[in-house]
């Protein structure tokens, strides 16, 4: 059985509350990455910041990014996963929300990463290809 961890990209790097867009966007890509967990002074998570979201909620609407913070973007509890959580989970989780990216916890805290370049990477290729056509393709 695979878990949660064993196919995350540990190490995540989180964007704080306080932090400004422009940082958000420099640390992602300095990181080489679309998206950033975002925490709170408690070191918790408490969403997650996209590039998207930088251009179409900040950018588009004239926003400044040196001025807005990642926490301004915050919406509603983000959905995470156990580190223990299977594959059907895991999948289960990101189908059923229609999301890309999926933080794992552990003990209530993040632990890492689950990006489609994951599943990709660690799924066999039929089942990466259902995820791709429920999440990816459907409009």
């Amino acid at each position: 059985m695979t878990t949660a961890r064993e196919i995350m990209h540990a190490g995540t790097t989180c964007i704080q509350e306080s932090e400004t867009l422009e940082d958000a966007a420099r640390r992602m890509s300095e990181l080489d990455v679309g998206a950033l967990p975002i925490c709170g002074p408690d070191d918790r998570l408490h969403g997650i910041i996209t590039d998207r979201d930088i251009v179409v909620k900040c950018l588009a609407k004239g926003k400044d990014p040196k001025t807005m913070t990642a926490g301004m973007l915050e919406q509603g509890k983000p959905i995470t996963i156990d580190a223990e959580a299977d594959t059907d989970q895991v999948l289960r989780a990101m189908e059923e929300h229609r999301i890309r990216r999926l933080p794992v916890i552990e003990n209530h805290r993040l632990v890492g990463m689950i990006s489609e370049a994951d599943l990709a990477r660690r799924l066999p290729e039929e089942q990466v290809g259902h995820f791709v056509e429920v999440v990816c393709a459907a409009k």
